[in-house]
C-alpha cells in the first residue's frame, strides 16, 4: 500500500530516533545497514526528508542525522502524505478516477471502512510512539537472524 521510498522514509525515521536518543548523529552507512536498505536510495530520502523538515542534519566531523523533540511528534500519516500524497486516505481500491460517494466502484463501500481505518491508525500513530514500542523489546525494525 506504501511506496517503497515511505516505508524507508519511515523506517530510518524509527531508526535514526531510537539511535539519536542520547544526542548522537547517525550517518547514511548506519542507517543503511540498520534498516536494511541500499546506501544511494537511502541517502536520497534522507536529504529529502531534510528538506521538508522531516529530519535534521549537521554536517562536520561529529555531524549526521538527528531528530528534534517535534520530530518525534510527527504523526505516519505526515510522512506518508510527504511521499505518497493523500492518495491512499481518498482513493479507490481500484483505481478508478471517477469513483465516488454517488458513483461507486464494486469495493468502494468495503474499501471505504479500510481507508478511514488506515487513515486513523497512520494520523494516531508517531514516530516517537513507534521508539518507545522498540525500547519494550516486544517489536522488531530489522531481525538480526544468526
Amino acid at each position: 500500500m506504501l511506496s517503497k521510498t515511505c516505508e524507508y522514509a519511515i523506517r530510518a525515521l524509527i531508526y535514526i530516533a531510537q539511535k539519536t536518543k542520547e544526542g548522537n548523529r547517525v550517518g547514511i552507512k548506519d542507517v543503511a545497514k540498520g534498516i536494511d536498505s541500499p546506501e544511494y536510495f537511502i541517502g536520497k530520502i534522507l536529504q529529502e526528508m531534510t528538506r521538508k523538515n522531516l529530519l535534521q542534519s549537521t554536517k562536520g566531523p561529529t555531524g549526521g542525522f538527528h531528530l528534534s523533540e517535534a520530530h518525534l511528534d510527527h504523526s505516519l500519516a505526515l510522512i506518508v502524505k510527504q511521499f505518497d500524497g493523500d492518495k491512499i486516505f481518498n482513493g479507490c481500491a481500484l483505481g478508478l478516477k471517477q469513483c465516488s460517494e454517488k458513483n461507486p466502484c464494486p469495493l468502494h463501500d468495503q474499501f471505504k471502512e479500510i481507508r478511514n481505518n488506515l487513515k486513523q491508525l497512520l494520523e494516531s500513530t508517531t514516530i516517537r510512539m513507534l521508539v518507545d514500542r522498540l525500547a519494550n523489546k516486544n517489536v522488531f525494525l530489522k531481525l538480526n537472524i544468526v
